[in-house]
C-alpha cells in the first residue's frame, strides 16, 4: 500500500508531531513486525493511534478487495484465453484467505477453546508413571476393587454424601480408557473458559484483518472508547470491548461472591451444569427419530445465559449503538436480562477492532478460550513500559505458609472421613496431593533441611534467615518429589471436582464443630480463603511443569515482624517473557508497543525480543507539543554548602548527605511557586530522611513556605492525600476562596519512585511546577527476584552440578543486599545494562508526571553528581542519554553552584508568571 500523510479522521487540526506520529505508525503497519512508538503524555497519543491504525485497516481492506477483484477478473480472462502464465500460489494468495468455508471456520473456532493450560508441553511428551516406588508416600495396602465400593446411592443416608468424589479412573488405570462419573469445575477459571455456543449458531463471516488494542486497566480502555467516538470511524468499523467476568457479571447471586476467583469458578460451574442437564435430556430421547433435541426451559445454569433470543437482541443492540465501553455493555445486559460477558465474546469474530485488557491478549490460554486469532492482524499495546513485567507476572505463582497449612488440614480431614469410601484412583491422587503439601510445609518449616541442595542452609543445616532460590528440577530432587507426574495430577484435580468437595466438607466440619464463632460473612470468607489456598497450590504445581531454565522457585522462611505481615511462602518466578511473547510476534502481522515514555528501549527489547536484529525493530519518538521554553531540566551535582550529592547505596544514609539535601529543599521552596514533588528511591529512605529533617528543624523551615504531604504506603489512602495536596495549591493559585496562611506558597509532596504517585497521576499546572529526582533510583540489590532475572540475562549457569563456579555463584546470594551487589559486580555487560535501564525507566516515569498539555510548564531537577556529563564527551551509555528526547535536548548539564541554579529557576518562573499576567 502507498504511504500516507493525511489522516482525515483526526477531529482537530493536528499538531506537526501528531502528524509525524500517525505517519510513523502507518508506515510501521505497512512494514509489519515489531515497532516501538513513543509519544509524551499530553500529546494526543490515543487519538493519534486510533486515526492512524484504523485508517490503515480501512486502506488495507480496500487494497485486498481490489486485489481480489483483479485476481477474479484475471482468472476469468485466463480461463477464456486458456492462459496459465501465472503460478497458482500467486493467483490464490489473497483468495485462499477469504474463501475458507464457513464450516471449517466454525470448526476451527471450537477447536481453539479445547486446549488445556497444563498440556502446554505438548501431547507428544512421554509421561512417566504417576508415582514410582520410593516416592515418599505410604503405600495403601487396603485398596478395594472399584466394583466392591459402596456407591453414592448406598451412602445416601449420610449427611456428607454430597462431598464424596465420584469414581475416577485415569487412562493408565483403565487400559488406556478414561472413565469418570460426574462433572468438575476447571481449576484455572481465568484460562479454561467455556465457549459460548449460543452465539455461534448464526455466525457471520469473520472480519479480517483485525486490530487488537489492549491496555492495563478497564478505565484506560474506557478512555480509548471515548476518544474513538470523536472520530468518523465510530460509524465505520465494528468494535467490541472485552473484560473480566467480575466487571461484566450481572447475576447478583454470583456477583455477591466478591472475589474474581469465586466469580469465575461459579460462572463456569453454572455453564457446565447447564451442559450436563442438556446431556441428560439428550440421553432420554431418541435423537434419530426426533431430530435435534431442544433445550429444556427448566435446565440448570445461569439465569442470565439461557435465552438465545435475548442473546441475539444483545448483539443487535450493540451493533447498532457503535463503540461501547464495559459500563455500556453491562447496562444493555441489565436491560435485556442477558449475560454481557458471553454476549460480547460472541461478537469478537465479526469485529474490526477488539479492545481488551493485557491479560486477555498476552495469555495463550485466554486467547484460545476467547477465540482470538492474531493471524494477519495488528496488535497495539498501549502503556507498554510495563509490558515485560505484566507478561511474566501472569505466569508467576505463589502460596503462603498459612495457605498450605489450611489446604493440608482440609485434605487430612477429608481423607480421614472418606478414605474407606473412595476408589483406588481417588485415594491415590488425594494421597499424592497430601505428600506434596507436606513436602512444601517441610520446606517452609525447615524440616529435614538438606544443606547439599538448599542454599538457605549452612553446613550445620540451620537457616541463615534470608530468602533463597532454586531451579525447578533442583527443588523437586532436593525434596524427593521428582517422581510425581504433575501433568496427570493436574488433570485429576481439574476433572474430579476434588477442590470443591474438600472445601465444602471442610466448611461443614468447621461449622458443625463450632471451631470458630463465625458469622455468615465470616463463613463466606472462610470458604474463599480455602478455595484461594487450593487455587494457589494448583498454580504452584502448574509452574513446576515449566521448563527448568525458564524460572526459579523462591523460598522465603522469613518470620513476620507483626501480625499484618505474611510469613513464609513459596513462589515461582518466570525469568523470561521472550518465548511467550514470540507466540504473538509469530502470528500477528504487526505488533506496536506504544507509550508516553518507553526509554530506555533496551530494557523492553532485552526481556521480550532479545533475538531481534536492531534493523528489524522500528523505534519512533516524537517531540513534545510544548515550546522549548516551557521546560527547564537541570542536573544538580552539589548543594548550597557545596557538598557533592552522591545518593548511591553506600553513602546516601550519611548525615552530611541528608542534611545537604534538606538545605537544598528549604532554599528551593522560596523560589518555586505552587506545587513541588520530591521523588525518593523507597519508602524506607524517605522515612529516614524525613525523620532526620524533623529532628534538625528543616521540616519546620520548609513548612513556613509550603505545607508538606507524604505519599502513604496504603494505596487506598493515596487519593485522599492527593486531594488535600491539590486543594492546598488551589488555595494559593486563587482558584479557591479558602486561603491557608501556612500554605501561602503552595505545597510539597514527598513521593516514592515506583509508587502510586509515580505512575498515572496527573501533576499538571500548579500541582507539579517542579519535579525533584533524588539520586538514581536503582532497584534494591536485596530483591531476590530481580537478582535471579539479572543472573539469567547475564547468562550465569545455575544448573545443578556443572562445576565449582556454580557453587561459588550460589554463595553470592542468599537474599541480602551485599550478595546482590556481588552479583552486579560480577556482571560484564547485559545484566549490568539491564539494571541501569531499570533505574532510568523509573526516572523517566516519575519526571514525566509534570508536563500534561501544550501550555503547561515545569522545572525538573536531577539531584546527584552521577547525572553530570560533558556535552562534548557524553557516551551513549551515560544515564542522561536514556532520558526522553524532549527532555534530553534541553538538559542543562550541570550548575557550578547553588547560586547559578537559583538564578535559572528565578528567571524561568518569572518569565512564565509574566506570560500568565499578560493573558
Amino acid at each position: 500500500m502507498e504511504e500516507r500523510r493525511e489522516f482525515p479522521a483526526f477531529p482537530y487540526e493536528p499538531y506537526s508531531i501528531q502528524l509525524d506520529f500517525m505517519t510513523a505508525l502507518y508506515q510501521s503497519l505497512n512494514k509489519g513486525g515489531v515497532s516501538m512508538l513513543e509519544s509524551p503524555t499530553g500529546t494526543g497519543k490515543t487519538l493519534s493511534i486510533i486515526c492512524s491504525a484504523l485508517q490503515w485497516l480501512v486502506d488495507r481492506k480496500q487494497h485486498q478487495k481490489t486485489q481480489t477483484d483483479s485476481s477474479n477478473l484475471s482468472g476469468k480472462q485466463e480461463d477464456q484465453l486458456g492462459g496459465d502464465d501465472e503460478p497458482d500460489w500467486m493467483r490464490n494468495f489473497v483468495i485462499d484467505k477469504d474463501t475458507k468455508s464457513p464450516e471449517k471456520k466454525t470448526k476451527g473456532k471450537k477447536q481453539m477453546g479445547s486446549n488445556k493450560r497444563f498440556d502446554r508441553k505438548g501431547k507428544k511428551e512421554v509421561v512417566r508413571d504417576l508415582i514410582t516406588n520410593g516416592g515418599g508416600m505410604e503405600e495403601d495396602t487396603d485398596i478395594e476393587k472399584v466394583n466392591n465400593l459402596p456407591t453414592k446411592h448406598e451412602v445416601e443416608g449420610m449427611d456428607e454424601a454430597e462431598f464424596l468424589v465420584e469414581e475416577y479412573e485415569s487412562e493408565d488405570d483403565n487400559g488406556g480408557r478414561q472413565k469418570r462419573k460426574g462433572g468438575g469445575v476447571s481449576v484455572n477459571s481465568s484460562s479454561e473458559e467455556e465457549k459460548d455456543e449460543d452465539g455461534m449458531e448464526d455466525e457471520e463471516e469473520e472480519a479480517r484483518p483485525k486490530i487488537y488494542f489492549c491496555s492495563r486497566t478497564h478505565s484506560q480502555l474506557s478512555q480509548f472508547i471515548k476518544e474513538l467516538r470523536k472520530t468518523k470511524f465510530a460509524d465505520e468499523v465494528n468494535v467490541i470491548c472485552l473484560g473480566s467476568r467480575k466487571n461484566f457479571c450481572i447475576n447478583q447471586e454470583v456477583l455477591k461472591l466478591g472475589s474474581s476467583t469465586q466469580i469465575n469458578e461459579r460462572c463456569l460451574e453454572l455453564q457446565k451444569s447447564k451442559k450436563k442437564e442438556i446431556s441428560k435430556i439428550s440421553k432420554t430421547k431418541n435423537i434419530r427419530a426426533c431430530g435435534r433435541v431442544g433445550r429444556s426451559k427448566t435446565s440448570s445454569g445461569c439465569s442470565m445465559h439461557r435465552n438465545h433470543k435475548r442473546g441475539k437482541e444483545f448483539r443487535s443492540d450493540v451493533s447498532q449503538q457503535g463503540p461501547l465501553d464495559i459500563e455500556d455493555l453491562v447496562q444493555i445486559g441489565h436491560d435485556l436480562k442477558t449475560c454481557p460477558y458471553y454476549g460480547s465474546r460472541s461478537m469478537v469474530h465479526t469485529a474490526d477492532l477488539v479492545v481488551l485488557p493485557y491479560q486477555s491478549l498476552l495469555s495463550k490460554s485466554s486467547r484460545e478460550s476467547l477465540g482470538l486469532s492474531l493471524k494477519d492482524s495488528v496488535v497495539v499495546i498501549d502503556e507498554a513500559h510495563n509490558l515485560a513485567d505484566s507478561l511474566v507476572s501472569m505466569y508467576n505463582s505463589k502460596i503462603t505458609l498459612s495457605q498450605l497449612e489450611l489446604v493440608h488440614s482440609h485434605l487430612e480431614s477429608y481423607f480421614k472421613r472418606f478414605r474407606n469410601l473412595l476408589g483406588p484412583s481417588n485415594r491415590r491422587y488425594i494421597q499424592i496431593v497430601m505428600v506434596l503439601t507436606r513436602a512444601f510445609l517441610q520446606v517452609l518449616h525447615n524440616e529435614n533441611c538438606q544443606s547439599n541442595f538448599d542454599p538457605g542452609c549452612n553446613a550445620e543445616g540451620s537457616r541463615s534467615g534470608f530468602d533463597s532460590s532454586m531451579a525447578i528440577n533442583e527443588f523437586l530432587f532436593s525434596h524427593n518429589i521428582d517422581n510425581i507426574n504433575l501433568f496427570k495430577l493436574l488433570k485429576y484435580i481439574e476433572e474430579s471436582n476434588i477442590i470443591h468437595k474438600v472445601c465444602g466438607y471442610g466448611h461443614k466440619v468447621a461449622l458443625s464443630k463450632e471451631v470458630s464463632a463465625l458469622k455468615n460473612d465470616d463463613q463466606s470468607s472462610h470458604d474463599e480463603s480455602a478455595l484461594s489456598g487450593f487455587q494457589a497450590l494448583v498454580n504452584i504445581l502448574l509452574s513446576l511443569t515449566n521448563k527448568d531454565g525458564d524460572g526459579r522457585i523462591i523460598i522465603s522462611r522469613t518470620k513476620p515482624k507483626c501480625s499484618m505481615q505474611q510469613g513464609g511462602y513459596l513462589k515461582y518466578v518466570m525469568l523470561t517473557g521472550e518465548k511467550i511473547f514470540s507466540e504473538i510476534l509469530n502470528q500477528a502481522h504487526a505488533v506496536i508497543l506504544a507509550g508516553g515514555t518507553l526509554q530506555p528501549i533496551e530494557e523492553t527489547k532485552e526481556r521480550l525480543f532479545p533475538w531481534l536484529p536492531p534493523d528489524q525493530l522500528h523505534f519512533f519518538s516524537c517531540g513534545h507539543i510544548i515550546p522549548s521554553e516551557n521546560i527547564l531540566p537541570i542536573v544538580v551535582p552539589q548543594g548550597p554548602s557545596d557538598h557533592s550529592f552522591d545518593f548511591s547505596y553506600s553513602t546516601r544514609s550519611s548525615s552530611v548527605m541528608i542534611q545537604e539535601l534538606g538545605l537544598l529543599v528549604s532554599n528551593l521552596v522560596n523560589v518555586i511557586p505552587e506545587g513541588m514533588v520530591l521523588f525518593f528511591s523507597s519508602f524506607d529512605y524517605e522515612g529516614q530522611v524525613y525523620d532526620a529533617w524533623k529532628e534538625s528543624g528543616i521540616i519546620g523551615r520548609i513548612m513556613k513556605k509550603k505545607r508538606i504531604f507524604r505519599e502513604p504506603r496504603k494505596s487506598t489512602d493515596v487519593e485522599i492525600v492527593l486531594k488535600e495536596y491539590k486543594e492546598t495549591i488551589d488555595a494559593v493559585s486563587g482558584s479557591s476562596s479558602k486561603r491557608d496562611p501556612v500554605s501561602r506558597n503552595g505545597a510539597i509532596l514527598l513521593a516514592i519512585v515506583g509508587g502510586k504517585v509515580s505512575e498515572g497521576i496527573n501533576f499538571s499546572d500548579g500541582m507539579g511546577r517542579c519535579i525533584v529526582m533524588v539520586g538514581l533510583p536503582y532497584p534494591s540489590p536485596a530483591d531476590i527476584e530481580l537478582m535471579e532475572r539479572i543472573k539469567y540475562i547475564e547468562g550465569f549457569d545455575t544448573s545443578i552440578g556443572k562445576n565449582t563456579k556454580f557453587q561459588a555463584e550460589r554463595s553470592w546470594y542468599s537474599g541480602d543486599a551485599q550478595g546482590g551487589l556481588h552479583i552486579l559486580k560480577s556482571c560484564k555487560h547485559r545484566g549490568k545494562q539491564y539494571y541501569e535501564n531499570l533505574c532510568m525507566k523509573a526516572v523517566n516515569q516519575s519526571i514525566g508526571r509534570a508536563i500534561r498539555h501544550i501550555n503547561d510548564y515545569a522545572a525538573i531537577l536531577l539531584v546527584d553528581t552521577r547525572y553530570t556529563f560533558d556535552p562534548s564527551e557524553r557516551s551513549s551509555s551515560h544515564s542522561t542519554n536514556k532520558l526522553p528526547q524532549w527532555i534530553k535536548n534541553r538538559l542543562v548539564s550541570a550548575t557550578k553552584n547553588y547560586g547559578e541554579l537559583h538564578r535559572l529557576l528565578h528567571q524561568f518562573f518569572k518569565f512564565h508568571k509574566g506570560k500568565e499576567d499578560n493573558q
